[in-house]
């Protein structure tokens, strides 16, 4: 049974951890897989608090550990238009972001969604830096193409 202070350092934890492991869990998964990633991943480490009190940084385990827990269970990647209108969205977005490699999207996603570095990215993912920015032109470059658009300069 965990103490309250425990309890306390988890809460404290989950605030920190719990807004960027989701985001990149969605970025990786959709929006349904990667909340249930990030609950997984979040139940594991509670289940497993004394060794996560040693990790250096505890985003990047945990994304492995949500990772470990999706893939296991291969569901497809899907990037549905959510039911109430979101107008800044392009309607054309989320079935491109489908058909980008799990690498490519979550660099794309992470990057221009959320504002990650490529450096936080490849913490993340545990890739180089230069790998992450391939991930991330080819991301581009296909999204691009899916949606039609082109550079006129």
């Amino acid at each position: 049974m965990r103490t309250r202070l425990e309890a306390g350092e988890f809460e404290r934890f989950i605030f920190e951890v719990e807004p960027r492991l989701r985001r990149a869990l969605i970025a990786a998964y959709g929006r349904d897989t990667g909340r249930e990633a990030t609950a997984d991943a979040l139940s594991w480490a509670w289940e497993h608090w004394s060794k996560m009190q040693g990790v250096a940084n505890p985003v990047a385990y945990l994304y492995r550990v949500g990772q470990s827990r999706v893939r296991s269970k291969k569901r497809p990647v899907i990037f549905e238009r959510p039911s109430h209108a979101e107008p800044w969205v392009e309607p054309s977005l989320g079935p491109a972001l489908a058909q980008l490699s799990e690498a490519q999207r979550t660099a794309v996603v992470l990057v221009f969604g959320f504002g990650w570095t490529l450096r936080e990215v490849g913490e993340l993912t545990g890739i180089q830096v230069t790998t992450v920015q391939t991930h991330l032109e080819r991301g581009l470059r296909h999204l691009r193409a899916a949606m039609e658009v082109h550079d006129n300069a």
